[in-house]
């Protein structure tokens, strides 16, 4: 997801988002303690996701 997609949602589609990321990081990193994770640079892409998402929320709030 890129930033111009997460700049369109909004804070309450923003935090939805976050938590389904969080958990599906959470699900990549026990398939990656049993050895069964295929594509270990998707982890990455969901923490960088998230963090971007944050981001976005933290200047809004700031904005305010």
């Amino acid at each position: 997801m890129n930033i111009k997609e997460i700049r369109d949602l909004s804070n309450e589609e923003l935090e939805k988002e976050v938590v389904s990321l969080k958990e599906e990081l959470y699900d990549l990193r026990f398939a990656q303690a049993t050895g069964s994770l295929e594509n270990p640079a998707r982890i990455k892409d969901i923490k960088k996701t998230i963090a971007r998402m944050k981001t976005v929320i933290t200047e809004r709030a700031n904005a305010q």
